[in-house]
C-alpha cells in the first residue's frame, strides 16, 4: 500500500516572525519584545473559480502569485502592527527615524522573501535592464538573441547587487534569518524529522521550492522566450511593449519550471536544474538563531493543528444538496 503524499507547504518571513500557508489556513507567529508569541490565524476561503484556475498549467503560476501577494499583505501588516503597539510614547520619541536607505531596503527585502508586490518588482526588473542594455549595446550589433542574453546578464547582476546591499541593513538581515528558519522547518518536515529546534537547525536553509528560486527562473526563462524568432523587435518601443505583454507568459512558464525542478531534485543527474535558485538563496537567507527557529516551528505547528481542526469541521458538517 502506497504512503500518502506529504502536502507541500510554503511560507514567508515577516517582521520578527514567519507565516506558513496550510491547506485550510494561513498562520503567522511573531515574537513580541517580552519574548511571548503573537499569532494571526486566517482560515482559507477561496472561490471555486480561483481553485479551478490554480489547477490550469501555465496559468496557475500567475494566479498563485497574485493570491499570495494579497494574502501575504495581511500577515505583514500584522507583524508591523505588533511592534507599533508595543512602543511607548517615550520609545517612539527617542527612537531614531530610520533613513531612506533602511526603509527602502526593508520594504524591498520583504518583497524578495515573500514575493509580495512581485508583479511590480517584475515590471521594474524587466524594464530597467532592458533600457540599460539598449543604451549600452544597441548601436554595436544587430543580433537580437545576443541583446536578450546581455539583458538577462544585466538583470541578474542588478538583482544580486540589490539583494546584497539591502542585506547589509540589520532589519533585512534579521528578515533573511527568519527566511532561513522557514526553509529549515519545511525541509525537516519533508524529511520526516522530529520537529525540535536542534533537529531543524541541522537542515539546510536553502530549498528548491522558494520565491527566490522563482525570481532567477523568470530571468532565465525570459531570455529563452524573448529569443524565439516570432518575438524579434525592431525598435525600443516595440521591445518595451513586447516585454510588458510577455510578463504573464514568462511567469506562467517559470512557475512550471520551478515545479519541475522541485519534482526532480532527488534525481542526481537532474537536481542541478534548481541550482541557480539555490545560489541566489545564499543571499536571500541567513542562518537563523535558535529563537527564530522556535518562532518558525510555533507557526508551522499551529498551522498543522488548525488544518486538522478545520478539516474535522468540514467532515462533520452535513452536505447540502445542490
Amino acid at each position: 500500500m502506497s504512503q500518502p503524499k506529504t502536502p507541500s507547504y510554503g511560507g514567508q518571513a515577516v517582521l520578527e516572525g514567519v507565516m506558513f500557508g496550510g491547506q485550510k489556513a494561513n498562520v503567522t507567529a511573531v515574537r513580541r519584545k517580552n519574548s511571548e508569541l503573537a499569532f494571526l490565524e486566517v482560515p482559507k476561503v477561496e472561490r471555486s473559480w480561483v481553485q479551478t484556475l490554480k489547477k490550469v498549467p501555465f496559468l496557475r503560476g500567475l494566479v498563485a502569485i497574485i493570491d499570495s501577494s494579497i494574502k501575504g499583505t495581511a500577515h505583514l501588516n500584522f507583524s508591523a502592527d505588533i511592534f507599533a503597539e508595543e512602543e511607548s510614547d517615550e520609545e517612539k520619541a527617542a527612537k531614531k527615524e530610520p533613513g531612506f536607505f533602511e526603509r527602502f531596503g526593508l520594504v524591498l527585502g520583504v518583497a524578495v522573501v515573500g514575493i509580495l508586490s512581485f508583479l511590480a518588482g517584475k515590471l521594474l526588473f524587466t524594464l530597467v535592464p532592458m533600457f540599460v542594455e539598449s543604451l549600452l549595446f544597441s548601436r554595436l550589433f544587430d543580433n537580437f538573441v545576443l541583446h536578450n542574453l546581455l539583458e538577462g546578464i544585466i538583470k541578474i547582476a542588478l538583482l544580486l547587487v540589490y539583494i546584497y546591499v539591502i542585506g547589509l541593513t540589520p532589519p533585512v538581515k534579521r528578515l533573511f534569518q527568519y527566511h532561513g528558519a522557514e526553509h529549515k522547518v519545511i525541509s525537516a518536515y519533508e524529511a520526516g524529522a522530529d520537529m525540535t529546534v536542534d533537529n531543524v537547525q541541522k537542515y539546510s536553509r536553502l530549498h528548491y521550492r522558494c520565491g527566490s528560486s522563482f525570481m532567477v527562473l523568470t530571468v532565465i526563462t525570459g531570455v529563452i522566450i524573448y529569443s524565439f524568432p516570432i518575438f524579434e523587435y525592431h525598435s525600443l518601443m516595440e521591445r518595451t511593449i513586447q516585454r510588458i505583454s510577455l510578463i504573464p507568459v514568462v511567469i506562467g512558464v517559470s512557475y512550471e519550471v520551478l515545479k519541475l525542478t522541485n519534482s526532480v531534485r532527488d534525481i542526481p543527474v537532474l537536481r542541478f536544474l534548481g541550482y541557480p535558485g539555490l545560489w541566489l538563496q545564499l543571499l536571500t537567507t541567513k542562518e537563523p538563531q535558535d529563537d527564530m527557529v522556535e518562532v518558525s516551528l510555533a507557526s508551522f505547528n499551529r498551522m498543522l493543528e488548525l488544518d486538522k481542526e478545520l478539516a474535522a469541521v468540514e467532515v462533520t458538517q452535513p452536505s447540502i444538496a445542490s
